[in-house]
Formats: structure tokens, C-alpha cells, sequence
């Protein structure tokens, strides 16, 4: 298999324009609006998105975060990148978030989407979505799944590969 670099711990993702940048001890957080956030529901190229909705308050999204982590780690060198959206108030960014982010050695890829008006881009991620956490999209191209539950990591991983192996497939 071709060698890839994945920058999953190497720098920050920067979709679109984030409105700002916060950074705090060392760790660099985006922040988006949705508009901003928008273009990375939609990219067309040959890598696999998994883009995990989470919060520092919900229990279940930091349950599932380690299998996260840990099939992020086993996926280095393919062409899947992990992208883990807090919805956690702009206001906790400083002060909740990032000493959050610190303290569990979270990776780099970490944007905040900060746009109160939730009503107006739920539905834009994902028609079937009611807004609750944690949520996960995983798409390559055209093909998506959305899930609106905590994955357990044998989930994660067969849902991720499903997406793969139906790409494989299709070219």
C-alpha cells in the first residue's frame, strides 16, 4: 500500500474560514460558524471523513471518544480522516474545552462549531438528525452514513470499512 501521511496529530484542520482561532497552552482550536463549517459535509476526493458531534457535557460522546482515538490510531497511513466537532459553548472554549482537550491528550483535529442557530444546520448535516449528541458522520464521496448514537468501537470500525469497502467496490 502507497504510503500516506496522515496529519491527524501533526496540525489542526481548517476547513472554509473559521471565524476565529483559539489557542491556549499549545493547543489551536477553529472556530466556525456553519457556513464556515459547511464545505468539509461535502468533500470529493479519495480520503474517508468520520466527523464525530460531541460535547465536553455529554457523557456518552466522552465515553465513545476513546474508540475513537484508538481506531484513529490503527487507521494511520490510510486515506481516513478523524474530525471531532465540539459543540461545547464558545464561551467554555478557554476555559472548559481545551484544559479538556489537555488533559485526555486529544488530537489535533478538533473544531469547535459555534453557530446558535442550530435549527438552520442540523438538517444540512443530516435530514434524519434531531440535534442530539453524540452523532457521527462518515462519508467518502457520495457515500454516507449517519449515525445518531454512541458507537462502540466494533461499530465505529465496521462502519468505517463498510464505507471503504462500498468505494472499493463502485471505482
Amino acid at each position: 500500500m502507497a504510503q500516506e501521511q496522515n496529519t491527524e496529530s501533526e496540525n489542526p484542520v481548517y476547513i472554509g474560514s473559521p471565524v476565529e482561532i483559539v489557542s491556549v497552552d499549545g493547543i489551536e482550536i477553529p472556530v466556525y460558524d456553519f457556513n464556515g463549517f459547511k464545505p468539509l459535509l461535502s468533500l470529493k476526493d479519495d480520503t474517508t471523513y468520520v466527523i464525530n458531534f460531541w460535547a465536553t457535557w455529554c457523557r456518552p460522546c466522552i465515553e465513545e471518544l476513546p474508540y475513537f482515538q484508538r481506531f484513529s490510531n490503527e487507521m494511520k497511513g490510510e486515506k481516513v480522516k478523524f474530525i471531532y466537532v465540539s459543540l461545547d459553548f464558545r464561551r467554555n472554549l478557554e476555559k472548559g474545552l481545551i484544559p479538556f482537550i489537555k488533559s485526555k491528550g486529544f488530537p489535533d483535529n478538533v473544531v469547535m462549531l459555534s453557530d446558535p442557530d442550530a435549527d438552520s444546520w442540523i438538517d444540512q448535516v443530516d435530514p434524519t438528525w434531531s440535534g442530539a449528541i453524540p452523532a457521527t458522520l462518515i462519508y467518502r464521496n457520495d457515500k454516507k452514513a449517519f449515525y445518531e448514537k454512541s458507537l462502540s468501537y466494533e461499530d465505529l470500525k465496521t462502519n468505517v470499512q463498510s464505507i471503504i469497502n462500498n468505494q472499493h467496490e463502485n471505482n
